[in-house]
C-alpha cells in the first residue's frame, strides 16, 4: 500500500515537472506577430523601362561634309518652318556658283546673238538651236549649283522647339551628321521596352502607373497608345509607346519606370510579403503552425494577392522563423496588417 502510494506521488510529481516545463519553454518561446489576411486593391502589371521622347522629333543633319560657321539658335528656342538655324562653309560653292553664272551669262548672250543673225538668214538654225542647248545647260548647272549652296543651310522643316544641339562654331560636321533635333508642338509620349514573355499581355487603350527618379514619391498616369509588330531578336523585347498627359510633368530624355496594368481587383486578399515562404504561408490554428499551401496572385513591394488558400478569418504569421516547426506551439500578438 505505502509503495502504491509513492509510486502515485512520484508520478504527480513527474507529471507538474513535465507540465512546468512545456510551460517555461512557452515563456521563454518568442512571441509571433500575426495577422488577419485583409482586403484590399490588387494591381497586375508589366513592368517597363522608357525614355520620354516628343511624339514628332526631326534630326536636322548637314548633306555634305563641311565646316560649322555659324549657330543662329540654341537648345529650347522657338523656331518657325523655314527658319535659318545655322550655316556650313559654302565660299568653295559661292566661287563655283560665280563661275557658272558666268559661263550662263556668256551662252545666254551668245544664243541671243545667234538669233538676232538667224532672223536675217545669215545664220543656220543648227548653230542657233546648238546655241540654246549651250545656254540651257549652264543654266541647269547655275540652279543645281545653287541648291547645293542652300544645302549649306540648316533650315527649320517645321514650327517647333530646339531640343539638342551638337556641334560647335569651327567643328567640321560629317555629312548625315545631326546638328540640331527640333520637337514638333505636340504632346510628349514614353518609348518602353516590354519583355517578349509580357508582351502578349498589353493592349492598346490600357493605363500605365509611371515612376521617375528625377520626381520621386510621385505617380503619374499614361496610357498604351501604340505597340510595335516587330520585336528586337536580339533584347527579346517589343517597342511599346505610352501617351503622355499635356500637364505632365516629365521632360524629354527623362527615364521612367512604366508599370502596365493588364488586372486590377479592388477587394483582393491580402497579406505581407513577409509572410510568403515561396508558395507557403504558415497559419495558427489553435495555438499551433499549420503550413498552408496558396495560390498567389498580384505583388507588389509591401503586400502579395491570395487567390486561393486562405480566408480572412485566418490568422497567418507576419514574419515567420527561419525553421517554423509543423504542429509546433506558438505564443503570438496580433498586429495590424
Amino acid at each position: 500500500m505505502r509503495n502504491a502510494k509513492y509510486l502515485i506521488a512520484i508520478g504527480i510529481i513527474a507529471a507538474l515537472l513535465i507540465a512546468g516545463y512545456f510551460a517555461f519553454r512557452d515563456l521563454l518561446s518568442p512571441t509571433l506577430d500575426v495577422v488577419h489576411p485583409r482586403r484590399g486593391v490588387a494591381v497586375e502589371a508589366v513592368y517597363a523601362t522608357g525614355t520620354v521622347e516628343p511624339t514628332v522629333m526631326m534630326p536636322i543633319a548637314a548633306r555634305t561634309t563641311a565646316r560649322l560657321v555659324a549657330l543662329n539658335v540654341d537648345e529650347g528656342a522657338v523656331v518657325k518652318k523655314g527658319q535659318i538655324l545655322g550655316r556650313l562653309e559654302d565660299q568653295d560653292l559661292q566661287n563655283s556658283l560665280a563661275a557658272l553664272q558666268a559661263e550662263e551669262e556668256f551662252n545666254r548672250e551668245d544664243y541671243h546673238r545667234d538669233a538676232a543673225m538667224l532672223a536675217q538668214n545669215a545664220i543656220a538654225r543648227a548653230v542657233v538651236d546648238r546655241a540654246r542647248s549651250n545656254w540651257l545647260a549652264a543654266r541647269a548647272n547655275v540652279e543645281r549649283a545653287r541648291n547645293q549652296q542652300d544645302f549649306m543651310k540648316l533650315l527649320a522643316p517645321s514650327n517647333g522647339v530646339i531640343i539638342k544641339r551638337d556641334g560647335e562654331i569651327g567643328e567640321l560636321i560629317p555629312v548625315n551628321q545631326a546638328v540640331f533635333w527640333i520637337a514638333a508642338r505636340s504632346p510628349l509620349r514614353i518609348s518602353a521596352e516590354v519583355d517578349e514573355e509580357d508582351i502578349s499581355h498589353v493592349h492598346i487603350g490600357q493605363n500605365v502607373l509611371l515612376r521617375a527618379d528625377a520626381i520621386p514619391g510621385r505617380v503619374m498616369h499614361g496610357e498604351v497608345q501604340s505597340i510595335t509588330p516587330k520585336g528586337d531578336p536580339v533584347a527579346r523585347s517589343y517597342r511599346v509607346r505610352i501617351s503622355l498627359p499635356a500637364d505632365t510633368p516629365l521632360m524629354i530624355g527623362m527615364t521612367a519606370e512604366a508599370n502596365i496594368v493588364i488586372r486590377r481587383n479592388p477587394r483582393a486578399l491580402l497579406v505581407p510579403l513577409s509572410a510568403l515562404r515561396g508558395t507557403d504561408i504558415w497559419r495558427v490554428e489553435g495555438g499551433r503552425l499549420r503550413m498552408v499551401s496558396v495560390v498567389l496572385g498580384a505583388k507588389d513591394t509591401e503586400s502579395v494577392e491570395i487567390v486561393r488558400g486562405l480566408s480572412e478569418r485566418d490568422i497567418v504569421l507576419r514574419d515567420p522563423p527561419a525553421q517554423p516547426t509543423e504542429g509546433g506551439r506558438a505564443r503570438t500578438r496580433l498586429v495590424a496588417q
